[in-house]
């Protein structure tokens, strides 16, 4: 189907489900990619503390923590 026919099916309220390949859908920028960091043991232990605290698995509670640092890098200054 061309971009066209499916835009205007979109666009009509159509169902254009059964057009899209939903096992090949990709978020740009999101890919996985794996990194390996040491940390001090009393590092991992806070932060298996704190994983535990919100029912979280370490690995998120990093990402979480690393993610909200980084938004507040490219945040603007108020």
């Amino acid at each position: 189907m061309k971009a066209e026919d499916f835009d205007a099916r979109f666009d009509a309220g159509q169902d254009v489900t059964g057009e899209l390949d939903v096992d090949a859908a990709r978020r740009p920028g999101r890919d996985q990619r794996r990194v390996n960091v040491d940390f001090p043991g009393w590092m991992v232990d806070a932060l298996d503390q704190e994983a535990a605290r919100l029912g979280v698995t370490r690995q998120s509670v990093i990402k979480m923590w690393l993610a909200e640092r980084l938004d507040n890098l490219h945040r603007p200054a108020a």
